[in-house]
Order: structure tokens, then C-alpha cells, then sequence
């Protein structure tokens, strides 16, 4: 039964201290709100930016069914049909980047907000589309961010 415990608790300190790592085109905020508020003020934000939740999706809720106890991890997709028929027009391919993700994981102090820039998403596919993609993709950095911050706020 110890080993059992020992096993159990090492992993969910693995699992917790799993953070997100920063890194080029990433943006990481770090929050001292509990995981649940998190996830509930990004779709506000989300919403208040004239954009919808596209996806949600988690392991959290599943391992629990199966009797495992996880840190709370939310990828939400964001998105919105002007974008959409905007981007299809311009790059077939890059479509399949959409929605773009809003990732919150919960950790030892609140919960983080994380997500790759709209412009690095949709970098691959700058070469090949005309230059409006990138237009886009910077109207959309602008709009992630101001959700970021609302909901990390």
C-alpha cells in the first residue's frame, strides 16, 4: 500500500510541476487565480472579443473517471467565421491551423495561460499565400493578447 501511495504521490508532484516552458512565439502568463476561474474567464474574455470557443477538451475530467487525480488542463480553440472565410481564401492549407489554442493548466500557485501567436501558427503557410495572411494573423495576435490579458487579469 505504500509503495501504492509513494507511486501516486510522485506523480502527481511530476504532474504539477509540469509547467509550461516559455519559448519563441509562445506567450506564458502565469496566475495566481485558481484553475476552474481560469478556465471560465477565458470564455468571458473570449466571448467579450467577438470570438467563440470553437473546442474545449482536457484529460483532466477522463483521468478522474478513471480513478487518476491530474493537475486541471484545458485546451480551448478560438475562433471566429470572419477569420475563417477570411484565412480559407487566402491559404487552404493554413486552415487547418484554425481554431487557434488558449491553453490553461493548473499548477502549485493558481493557473497559467498559455498559447502559441496566431503569426507563429501560421507562419508555415506565409510563402505560399498572399500577404493578407499575415495581416490576419496580426489582427489576430492583437486579439489574443487582449483576451489573454482580460482573462489572466
Amino acid at each position: 500500500m505504500r509503495a501504492i501511495l509513494s507511486v501516486a504521490l510522485s506523480l502527481w508532484a511530476g504532474f504539477a510541476a509540469a509547467d509550461v516552458t516559455a519559448r519563441p512565439g509562445w506567450v506564458v502568463m502565469e496566475t495566481s487565480k485558481p484553475y476552474d476561474q481560469l478556465v471560465q474567464d477565458v470564455v468571458e474574455a473570449v466571448k467579450a472579443n467577438k470570438m467563440g470557443v470553437v473546442t474545449q477538451a482536457g484529460p483532466t475530467g477522463a483521468a478522474k473517471a478513471r480513478g487518476i487525480t491530474i493537475p486541471g488542463n484545458r485546451v480551448i480553440g478560438v475562433f471566429n467565421n470572419a477569420f475563417a472565410v477570411r484565412i480559407l481564401a487566402l491559404s487552404t492549407s493554413a486552415m487547418i491551423e484554425a481554431p487557434v489554442r488558449l491553453y490553461v493548466t493548473e499548477t502549485h500557485s493558481g493557473a497559467t495561460l498559455s498559447y502559441k501567436t496566431p503569426s507563429l501558427v501560421f507562419a508555415p503557410y506565409m510563402e505560399e499565400s498572399d500577404p493578407d495572411l499575415g495581416v490576419a494573423a496580426s489582427e489576430l495576435d492583437v486579439i489574443f493578447k487582449t483576451i489573454a490579458d482580460a482573462a489572466a487579469g
